[in-house]
């Protein structure tokens, strides 16, 4: 029985999955955080290597058994000359042969589209687009958040605190957010903020997208500029996913599936319901479908595809029918 290994690593999570040839879940486990940007390369190693022998331990197969391993790291291939230190990453505990690395956002179309042509949008931590058309490929945004990842929890909760500093001297009005900020640090004055968010110890990337349900919060409860801030985040998105069409060179009477994943979209009302609408406003035909398969299963299904022995359409509809679904 072939057997097939996916890793989907993001910034606060890595997930393994391990499944087999019929679509049956082996295996499953989760690990830390595989943004290597923060956490240095050998963490990563000791990350992804602990997160393999336990899923393979999980399942009672031996590394030289295994198939082929995909692992879809965030910022790969962003430094080419971190490139073959990221490739080999796992060499220690699988065979060179037998898996290849790649950018996480393969992952999220993998799974939500099951490998078949469109794009998909990823709003998490960071933001970023990949889609395939045809045997061609494109992706867009998710250039890191200093500059980039328009629309992810890191963009919006970034964006929050500028807000919160504008409300605080009165560069805008005070409003829910304004609130929400104070109590949720329990400020003596406001601008202990910054010894919140600089530190020491500064405020990680991650624990600063956690910010984000405030923000929401704050946007539910009325704070019209707290609103604004998700209607921006949802343009950003939509123009991701515009320029990744216009990449492919989708015919115009072309309706092309785009599906998403990351935990922006569990805020339907602010995130998903709005990208939807945006998406069906303009000229370019979509079709607007949820994730068929979380990010992990989508990297065991390109593992396969990858090994040459891609599932066959009852072993994938066994593989939807078990896999843990995208709480998206």
């Amino acid at each position: 029985m072939k057997t097939f290994l996916g890793i989907d690593g993001g910034g606060t999570k890595t997930d393994f999955l391990l499944i087999d040839e019929m679509g049956q879940v082996r295996a499953a486990h989760r690990g830390g955080s595989a943004y290597y940007l923060e956490t240095g390369l050998d963490a990563l190693q000791t990350m992804l290597t602990a997160g393999i022998e336990a899923t393979l331990k999980q399942a009672g197969v031996a590394a030289a058994q295994l198939d082929f391993a995909f692992l879809g790291l965030p910022a790969h291939g962003e430094d080419s000359g971190l490139l073959p230190r990221l490739n080999s990453i796992v060499a220690e505990v699988l065979p060179p042969s037998r898996f290849r690395c790649g950018n996480d956002m393969v992952c999220g179309w993998a799974g939500a589209l099951a490998g078949s042509d469109g794009i998909n949008i990823v709003s998490g931590t960071g933001s970023i687009g990949y889609g395939e058309f045809a045997s061609r490929q494109a992706r867009a945004g998710g250039w890191g958040e200093l500059f980039s990842d328009e629309g992810s929890a890191y963009w919006i909760a970034r964006e929050g605190l500028m807000l919160f500093a504008r409300m605080s001297d009165g560069r805008e009005p005070r409003a829910a957010l304004y609130h929400l900020i104070r109590d949720r640090f329990q400020l003596k004055q406001d601008l202990d903020l910054c010894s919140v968010v600089y530190g020491p110890p500064q405020l990680s990337r991650s624990k600063l997208a956690g910010l984000t349900p405030l923000v929401a919060q704050a946007a539910r409860e009325g704070d019209t500029s707290a609103r604004r801030l998700f209607a921006l985040a949802v343009e950003h998105l939509a123009t991701i996913v515009h320029a990744i069409h216009d990449q492919l060179h989708v015919p115009p009477e072309t309706i092309l599936p785009v599906s998403y994943s990351g935990g922006m979209f569990k805020l339907h009302d602010l995130v998903k319901s709005p990208l939807e609408a945006a998406l069906g406003a303009g000229d370019r035909h979509y079709r607007f479908l949820a994730p068929r398969l979380p990010p992990v299963a989508g990297a065991a299904l390109y593992a396969a595809r990858l090994a040459g022995a891609p599932l066959a359409p009852d072993s994938l509809a066994a593989l939807e029918r078990k896999s843990i679904k995208d709480p998206a």
